[in-house]
Formats: structure tokens, sequence, C-alpha cells
């Protein structure tokens, strides 16, 4: 409430100090034609958030006093405090009375087009300058001429509205494209962690089945060396056993906690294309931090609706990232996605340094890396293993395309379309 007090006190002053630069429309009259209306309009639309009435009612007696004493101050005290105010009264009645017009359509402002509520404004404003009129024509005891004046005060309502909705688009449309800036960098952030996220769990549940086995076979071992007499042995192997129980423990709650971290809510499925240009855009930021010109290109024949955006996007990404360091200094990655028969084929090509033919029986192997750093240690990224599990997981295949010229090093997915199309 303290800082709402604040912002109303702050849209009276300015509202005041707007309100100077000013036209006087008909002659011998103090009725004025200023941008402190327009001022007063802006603020009001901009923060929907502050009590209407109030804000109108600071305002209305800001504004009779900032009128009041800079009259005092220009005629050096000729004017009487009293006089000045009874002279600007009329001005504190029309920021009242347009306050009041505004809270009556607050509720629905947000749900009218913009000419629709530049029109309603337009009547507030001229309703607001007939209160005012009336009552400058009362307080001064002079003829009421509205109807005279009735055609210029008009316009000048309709041109002022529209001009301020006009700006308050334009501010409303520059908020709503930071905030969809906010939501796309909000969205690549969760995905990128979703997918690293997936990778590991992938790779935990297939170690907790490794584990299961272990306490099976070591259990099954402890059962037959206990039986045959070797007592001290059996309790070192049932001590084994209970330890790799509680690796396995420990691993099911990692698992569980991984698996919270998963925001699913959103979004329920991805297009294809959509998938893959993620994929790129975020290795074309990686190949960019390591000092790296590569060129990505793409010819995407199909596009559809795919709930398994999880693994896939994780399968292209490390594919991607694979590219990328193959790379020496600047190059090309090539991706391409078409039907075949049933089948949905995903390729990712470079123009790196390569696979040596020794190696290209391995790559697929658990633990196989042509990655060291300068101690020597191997890199800890999921692996072409683990990328060829989740490939198999969705019921595919992938295989690396010799190349007898050695330009190029291809990967190539394939995929049965109906386990990836959403709604198949």
């Amino acid at each position: 409430m303290k800082n709402e007090g604040l912002q109303m006190i702050l849209i009276a002053i300015v509202t005041a100090i707007a309100g100077e630069f000013k036209i006087t429309p008909f002659s011998g009259e103090v009725f004025r034609i200023g941008l402190g209306s327009s001022t007063f309009l802006l603020c009001l639309l901009l923060l929907k958030h502050l009590p209407y009435i109030y804000t109108g009612i600071i305002t209305g007696i800001t504004v009779l006093l900032f009128r009041s004493l800079e009259a005092g101050i220009m005629t050096h005290g000729d004017v009487s405090l009293g006089w000045s105010m009874q002279t600007h009264l009329p001005a504190m009645l029309y920021y009242m009375a347009f306050a009041v017009g505004m809270s009556l359509i607050k509720q629905k402002m947000g749900k009218f087009h913009p000419l629709v509520l530049g029109l309603f404004l337009a009547l507030i404003d001229l309703l607001s300058n007939e209160i005012e009129l009336l009552a400058r024509s009362f307080i001064f005891d002079t003829p009421y001429k509205f109807s005279q004046q009735l055609v210029y005060i008009t316009v000048i309502a309709l041109v002022r509205s529209y001009f301020v909705v006009g700006i308050y688009s334009s501010v409303t449309i520059h908020q709503m494209r930071v905030l969809h800036s906010e939501q796309q960098k909000r969205m690549e952030q969760m995905l990128n962690t979703n997918s690293g996220l997936y990778g590991e769990v992938f790779y935990l549940r297939k170690s907790m089945e490794t584990i299961e086995q272990l306490t099976a076979k070591s259990h099954n071992l402890y059962e037959r060396v206990n039986g045959s007499g070797l007592k001290s042995y059996a309790r070192t192997i049932l001590e084994i056993t209970q330890q790799i129980h509680e690796v396995k423990k420990d691993s099911q709650r990692i698992l569980a906690g991984l698996l919270k971290l998963f925001d699913r809510e959103f979004a329920s499925n991805m297009r294809l294309a959509e998938i893959i240009e993620f994929a790129i855009k975020s290795n074309l930021g990686y190949s960019g931090m390591i000092g790296k010109r590569i060129r990505f290109t793409t010819d995407l024949r199909i596009n559809y609706d795919s709930d398994h955006y999880l693994p896939l996007l994780t399968v292209m990404n490390n594919l991607l990232s694979n590219s990328v360091e193959a790379i020496e200094d600047q190059g090309e990655i090539h991706v391409s996605a078409h039907e075949r028969g049933a089948e949905t084929i995903l390729t990712v090509s470079d123009t790196g340094t390569g696979i040596a033919d020794l190696e290209k029986d391995m790559i697929f192997e658990p633990g196989f890396t042509t990655k060291f750093n300068q101690e020597g240690f191997a890199a800890t990224g999921i692996g072409l293993s683990h990328v060829r599990d989740i490939v198999h997981s969705l019921g595919g295949d992938i295989h690396l395309r010799s190349d007898e010229l050695g330009s190029q090093t291809t990967f190539v997915i394939t995929l049965l379309t109906d386990t990836l199309k959403k709604g198949a």
C-alpha cells in the first residue's frame, strides 16, 4: 500500500507539471487543453493495479494546489490564494470525474479492441470536460456554452484518447515481446537441462539394472558357498552383497531426486523440426564459445509432433556436439530428416577429422572415447554407447555410414515413424 501511495503521488505531480504544456481554446476563459489529461490517462492505463478513484482525488487536489500556488507566484501575490483555488477548482473536478469514469470500465479494458477503447476514453474525457465547464459556469456565474464548444472538445477528446491508446498499445506490445523472449529463454534453459538429465537418468537406470543383477548373483554365490561349509567366505560374500544392495538403494534415491527435477508441464510435445533446430541453436552457441566457425545446414523433408522430444533432443545434442568437437577450426555440419516407408531417417554429417578405420568398429562400445584432456583423462559425456542405447530404447538403430573419400563422418538414425509421431 505504501508503494501504491508513492505511485499515486508521483502520477499527481507529473500530471500537474504536464498540464502546464497547454492551450486555452476559448478566449477569456481559464479552461485549458493540456498534456496533463493525456499524461494522467496513460498512467492509469499502465498502472491498472492502482485504485483509480483515490488516484483521481490525489491528482485533482495536487493540480488544484499546484496551479493556485503557480498563479500566486506569477502574479507576485496580487491574486489571493482563495480566489486562485476557486478559479482552478473545476480542473480538480475534471480529474476526479475522469478517474470515476475510468474505474467503471477498468475491469473490461483488457477485453476492448483499441478502437473501441479509444471511443470509451474519448467519451469519458468529453463528459469530464462537460463537468469542468458546468462547474466553471456555476462558480463564475457565466452562461453555459457547452453546446457551442461541443465539436471542438469532441475532436480534442478523440485525438487525445487515440493518441494515448496508440502509445499504450506500443508499450504493451513491447512488454509482450520482452515477456515472450524471456519465456523462450526459460524454455530453452529447461530443454537443455531436461535433455541433459534424460541422458543421466537413462544411464543411471541402466546401471541400476546391472546392480540388480550383481546383487542376485552375489546372493546366489553366498548361498552356494554357505551350503558348502565355507562359513568365513560366505560371510564375506554376504557383506559384499549387502554393500551392493546399499549402492542400489543410494542409486534409487538419486534417481528419485533427478526425476523430480524434470519439468514436464511446459510442453507435452514438440515438432520434429523444432527439436532439430533447438539442438542446432545450442551447438551453434557451443561452437562459437570454443572459437570455431561452423556452418549448420538442414534438409528437413518431414515434420510432425512427437512426445519423445527429450530422448530425441538428447541424441541430437550429443551427435551435434561430437561433430562440433571433431571439426578443427571451421567446417560444416549437415542434418537431414526424411521418411523411408514406415521409418524416419535422421542423419548428422560433419566435415571434421573423421574416424579412423580401426576405431569404426569400436565407437559404440561402452567406455570408448577419442577425447582426452591435457592430463590424459577421458571425456565425461554420455558417449555414443549411450546414444545407441537411447535409440534402441525407442525401437530404432544407429550406425556409422562409411565414406570412402574420408571427407565426411555421417551417423544415420533409423526410427519407426509410428513410435515417434504423437497420436499415431
